[in-house]
């Protein structure tokens, strides 16, 4: 008791709120030696997979913290604008500084827009605010206005058969193909699904501008469009980037294959926002919600002075809404390579939904009683990282 007084915390701070994010920081409580601080944009955590069900107005997509975040962890509401590694410290646009011992990257992905005219005429859907404002520019578009959705992934096929069903006038532009990451199966049956809902498909057609009130495609065809949505792509922040780390082409840190950062040992980096090897996990619920624990592991064994284990997670497929009463999972091996197995129709959507809810409760279990979540492991990742045998970095100093 004596030396009470001298006995400090080992602080390590989370950025960002999201699925990985809050499972790293509930993790991270299985010690009670550690200070954990979470720094994220929003007061509230916003469920990502349900954002296209915000636009129709079938969910607002919004959780209070309190229900998915541990009463351990401080919750600080902010935006970091720069990581200072040699300092140990992150800075937050309202001038505060927060000092680190351990931190964690969890900053999440966004959407790309890097066609021309897209940031001025379309609207995203990847973020809470993108969601929210697109939602308004629906309520005063006429419903039979023409609609155009840009991006033939989940989010694209998700956001378009949910206006679709609620009587809207929508053509999806998928690009070469729709779902290009579904088993031929797959995507065949979610064409015909997407078709019954009245969605126009055009494939073997990329946008080459937005413009206001239509959309030119590079085969020269032009769409009539009041609203423009674009799902096509997702970015990481700039934020590792602009603070000097080692990142990706598209702004991921890149990490060793125990997500710790190749620039320092003290970064560990887990979500949309990693790059494990310069081989990263596709951006996704199903890898944010395996690789957070993993995140918070690494942080403790070294903490506990140990070496932590190279990280291994797997998948069982894609779960796809087509609406609020269909869908579709397409199953895969476990790294991430879709098979013919797969569920459809009013089976798939029940499943869809049990999955969006399941994410919750793992949030809310692993907040009560950390080291609860479990994953899935892939055999097969190590000899894919050996293979690769160079990894590409794209390094620039802060600007």
């Amino acid at each position: 008791m004596s030396n009470q007084g001298t006995f400090r915390r080992s602080r390590v701070v989370v950025i960002g709120g999201g699925y990985a994010g809050v499972m790293a920081a509930n993790r991270l409580t299985k010690r009670d030696d550690i200070a954990i601080t979470l720094v994220n944009s929003r007061d509230h955590f916003v469920e990502r997979i349900r954002l296209h069900q915000l636009v129709a107005g079938s969910s607002e997509a919004v959780v209070a913290y309190a229900d998915v975040l541990s009463p351990r962890v401080r919750l600080l509401v902010g935006t970091v604008s720069a990581i200072d590694a040699a300092a140990r410290t992150v800075a937050l646009e309202d001038g505060q500084e927060v000092a680190y011992d351990y931190l964690v990257y969890a900053v999440g992905s966004t959407g790309e827009t890097q066609v021309a005219g897209a940031q001025e005429h379309a609207f995203g859907i990847s973020t809470y605010e993108e969601a929210t404002r697109l939602r308004a520019a629906l309520e005063t578009t006429p419903a039979d206005a023409p609609v155009v959705v840009v991006g033939g992934g989940p989010t694209g096929i998700e956001v378009s058969s949910e206006l679709a069903e609620a009587g809207r006038n929508v053509a999806l532009i998928c690009g070469d193909r729709l779902g290009p990451w579904l088993h031929e199966k797959g995507r065949a049956d979610a064409e015909r699904a997407l078709r019954r809902l009245g969605v126009g498909i055009v494939e073997g057609a990329r946008v080459a501008e937005v413009l206001d009130g239509r959309v030119r495609l590079d085969n020269g065809r032009e769409l009539t469009s009041s609203v423009t949505i674009w799902t096509a792509g997702f970015t990481a922040p700039d934020l590792a980037r602009r603070s000097g780390l080692s990142t990706d082409e598209v702004g991921r840190l890149v990490t060793d294959e125990t997500l710790t950062s190749v620039d320092d040992d003290r970064i560990v980096a887990t979500g949309d926002a990693s790059a494990p090897s310069g081989l990263p996990y596709r951006m996704s619920c199903q890898a944010a919600n395996q690789l957070g624990p993993l995140a918070a592991e690494t942080v403790l064994k070294r903490l506990a002075g140990a070496t932590p284990k190279p990280v291994s997670i797997g998948f069982v497929g894609e779960c796809i809404s087509i609406g609020r009463g269909l869908g579709l999972v397409n199953f895969s091996r476990r790294d991430d390579s879709a098979v013919g197995a797969r569920l459809r129709g009013v089976p798939a959507a029940k499943v869809k939904e049990l999955v969006c809810r399941s994410t919750i409760w793992a949030l809310r279990m692993e907040a009560r009683h950390p080291g609860s979540a479990i994953g899935l492991k892939d055999g097969s990742r190590a000899a894919r990282v050996q293979a690769a045998a160079v990894t590409p970095l794209v390094r620039e100093p802060s600007l």
